[in-house]
């Protein structure tokens, strides 16, 4: 008789424990058990096995096995809970999601998400090769490793991957490649597919339970040996897991915003570890704790083609916003010749909001701390809550009918290029124009497939795409991240301006223009002469300084109610029992979606230690918190402040 410790697969943190079934000869640890629990039924994951029950327990049987995950996801999934602050429940039904029954078969869904990819080259280039040769040698050691293959856009980073996917592949082993965003998975997997074909998965939570199901069901199986997806396909259940590539790894999108709250960039380096294999974080502008904590490939520069030069336009002496003079004159010289142009503004709507002339009031979303965005169809909508409401056409304060709106969106943007451009085709890449992968992989192949034609949307635009004849990159607005109150704030704008002047001139000559009424910021002066090395190194210095990451990690505590003073409190009463830890706060944040929001920030050496502390605290004031209908979040090495 064997007995097996199960985590049952429930969110509830008052039963977040193992439990003992007696299961039968041939289940092992990752087996996925159905299990009587209570008065009711519940999946459950074996963690553990022993040939005795634990004295005292009366052992009830499982009711029977109805899949399997490998070993290491199990150990993965225990060490996310740990370090992140959540249950062992919640980290392992990431690593096993619950499936629907098969009820047709159908093609896989990267047949339908995938655009064109591009033969393979005859040689590599040498920085190519050494890089290939350093990674394949550290998959041969089975020590695994994390390198950091760092090269300006256009360098040849996503050959690099492609190779040492095909190494892995002959060695009878798994890759997995993940992007920061669905919105680059339709490019990268039309790449990997054109060379290694069926063999290739998609993954990513737009997929139908049922298309989940069955690509899961193509990768345990060994049919799919590569997995192209988002953050969550890190959890893919490959065996004999060789490589985890983490393209455009500055991405914050690789960040889960709920519980757990893991970090997909850190979790591929564990899982690498766990499993003997090789991460490698590809990026043409690193993390600075990437740049500072990795083996570094450099791959040097642009192949074929140089870094079109940068202008910057100081938008304090243009009168047009958000098309001024010279933008306008270079997009008419792409209209003549029918080229392409790419244009990034990091706002949806048609103005960020509406303000009042008379009595200076905007008009706010009556849950949240922000302001209302007014979109095409004449409605004001909250990007925090979703609230809707139609446009005023008076105050609501002051009952004046001169109301003005401030900044411009997409949504104008794309209104203001058709009226100036009518020859030009106009495809819009934000959260409004694109729902499904399907519109995002048709967009892009119409953009890629159409002469003369301008692709506008929010940073969905400046994201690892490659398409041939763009001759014009240019950023609307360079400053809308920089008054940010966040650590981060000059490290986005850097990057989004940089990755944003990689799409143009890689097959012809390219311009970059950035508007800014910041032309001197640091981060804008040194995006526009290409210096990444540089501003990392400033970066590097200012963080060390504030001790910030990558010289310390964060933890950060939120805690959300009604009101704000009993906010304060629990937050005032959770840092006097918080010990080993520089700790800020507790400061008052956005309200949002009609809740007062307060955040305590710690700084550390040892998060996991810190989390814990927090976790402890928090369980012991659940009962108070609950009666003051106070919720709270923590979490470990956030992305903002």
């Amino acid at each position: 008789m064997r007995y097996a410790s199960v985590y049952p697969l429930v969110t509830t943190r008052a039963v977040a424990r193992e439990f003992t079934y007696e299961v039968g000869d041939g289940v092992g640890v990752g087996a996925v058990v159905r299990i009587p629990f209570g008065r009711s039924r519940a999946r459950g994951i074996v963690v553990g096995l022993d040939s005795t029950p634990p004295e005292g327990v009366d052992v009830r049987p499982v009711e029977g096995v109805i899949g399997e995950i490998p070993a290491a996801l199990v150990e993965l999934a225990l060490w996310i809970a740990d370090y992140y602050g959540s249950t062992p429940a919640r980290a392992l039904a990431l690593v096993a999601p619950e499936t629907p029954k098969r009820r047709k078969v159908q093609a896989p869904p990267a047949e339908r998400q995938s655009l064109g990819g591009e033969a393979e080259p005859l040689a590599l280039a040498d920085e190519q090769r050494t890089a290939v040769d350093r990674i394949v040698a550290a998959i041969d050691g089975g020590a695994g490793g994390n390198f950091l293959l760092h090269g300006v856009t256009g360098s040849g980073k996503t050959e690099v991957y492609l190779q040492t996917c095909a190494a892995v592949l002959e060695r009878g082993l798994g890759a997995i490649v993940l992007v920061p965003e669905i919105a680059l998975a339709p490019q990268t997997v039309g790449r990997v597919r054109a060379r290694f074909g069926e063999r290739v998965a998609i993954l990513h939570s737009a997929l139908t339970d049922a298309e989940r199901r069955d690509e899961r069901a193509r990768i345990a199986s060994g049919e799919a040996r590569i997995v192209v997806g988002a953050r969550s396909a890190v959890f893919a259940p490959i065996r004999g897991l060789g490589l985890v590539v983490v393209d455009e790894e500055h991405d914050p999108s690789y960040k889960q915003d709920a519980d757990p709250r893991y970090d997909a960039r850190t979790v591929a380096a564990k899982r690498a570890a766990l499993e003997g294999a090789v991460a490698v974080y590809g990026s043409a502008t690193p993390r600075p704790e990437s740049w500072a904590t990795l083996e570094r490939l450099s791959l040097g520069g642009r192949l074929g083609a140089e870094l079109p030069p940068v202008r910057v336009i100081d938008l304090r002496r243009e009168a047009g916003y958000p098309l001024s003079a010279p933008l306008l004159r270079e997009l008419r010289g792409v209209a003549e010749r029918r080229g392409k142009a790419i244009l990034l503004l990091n706002r949806r709507g048609v103005a960020p909001a509406l303000h009042c002339r008379a009595c200076g009031s905007t008009i706010r979303c009556p849950n949240c701390d922000v302001a209302l965005v007014l979109h095409g169809d004449t409605s004001l909508r909250c990007h925090h809550c979703g609230f809707v409401s139609a446009a005023p056409s008076v105050c609501s304060v002051c009952g004046s009918p001169d109301i003005a709106r401030l900044g411009a969106g997409t949504q104008k943007l794309e209104r203001e290029l058709a009226r100036e451009l009518p020859g030009l085709e106009l495809i819009r890449l934000d959260a409004d124009a694109v729902a499904k992968p399907e519109q995002m992989a048709e967009s892009l192949r119409r953009f890629s497939e159409t002469e003369g034609a301008i692709l506008l949307g929010t940073q969905m635009v400046a994201k690892g795409h490659h398409f041939a004849g763009v001759e014009l990159a240019a950023v609307v607005d360079a400053d809308t991240g920089l008054g940010l109150p966040d650590f981060r704030a000059e490290e986005r704008t850097f990057q989004l301006i940089t990755q944003l002047a990689g799409r143009s001139g890689r097959d012809a000559p390219g311009r970059v223009l950035v508007q800014s009424f910041q032309p001197d910021a640091r981060p804008i002066a040194y995006a526009a002469r290409h210096d990444v090395g540089r501003f990392l190194t400033e970066e590097l210095e200012r963080r060390q300084a504030l001790g910030y990451p990558p010289f310390s990690h964060l933890v950060r505590i939120v805690v959300a109610g009604p009101e704000l003073p009993p906010v304060l409190r629990a937050l005032e009463e959770l840092k006097a029992g918080i010990r080993g830890a520089e700790l800020l706060g507790p400061a008052a944040l956005l309200r949002l979606r009609g809740r007062h929001r307060a955040q305590l920030v710690a700084k550390t050496k040892q998060p996991r230690r810190i989390a814990s502390q927090a976790a402890r605290l928090l369980a012991a004031a659940a009962p108070a918190m609950r009666r003051a209908r106070l919720t709270a979040v923590v979490d470990v090495d956030p992305q903002s402040l």
